[in-house]
């Protein structure tokens, strides 16, 4: 029975399984983006969310207690001073689980497990997309709208090249 079962066992005994995410956690703070099986990507984000909220704000002890998880200085460094202030605005959902099929060996489902923030492709708040000036558009009246605007746009542009044609003209008569 699975009376009381919180979390995917994947498995494994306890301190398998507690080393197996702490390598996953750190692999994932270092590279960004990790390719697994999808109930390993599963598994990590429960595991991983708690502590990409406690690097949102940089103490000792948020340090401390991020440290008795992965035992890694350097993944600890790259989270605090990296990874908590660009992900310092966001209230939750830091990781994103992107299924890509199955592996050819045993046909288990993969998955690629990203942090949000740091995939410009598929960030819609990134500064670059914004500066692509894209907008969104209502499917009333675009049609009539865009014809008149672009009539408005040729009418417009042609008087201007008929008071410019004017204007040099007038200049070569003096």
């Amino acid at each position: 029975m699975r009376h009381g079962k919180k979390h995917n066992h994947l498995g494994r005994k306890a301190e398998h399984r507690q080393a197996l995410l702490a390598n996953l956690t750190i692999a994932l703070i270092t590279h960004k983006r990790i390719t697994t099986t999808l109930a390993k990507a599963k598994a990590l984000r429960v595991h991983m969310e708690p502590l990409v909220t406690k690097a949102k704000n940089d103490s000792t002890h948020n340090r401390r207690v991020v440290f008795s998880y992965l035992q890694n200085k350097d993944a600890i460094k790259e989270l605090f001073d990296v990874i908590g202030p660009k992900i310092g605005d966001r209230p939750g959902g830091y990781l994103r689980i992107i299924k890509i099929g199955f592996r050819r060996s045993d046909a288990s489902d993969m998955a690629m497990i990203e942090f949000v923030d740091f995939n410009d492709l598929y960030n819609p708040s990134s500064a670059e997309s914004k500066a692509a000036g894209k907008s969104r558009r209502s499917r009333r009246g675009g049609a009539k709208k865009a014809t008149e605007t672009t009539a408005k746009e040729e009418t417009t542009a042609s008087t201007e090249t008929a008071e410019e044609t004017a204007a040099e003209e007038v200049e070569d008569k003096e």
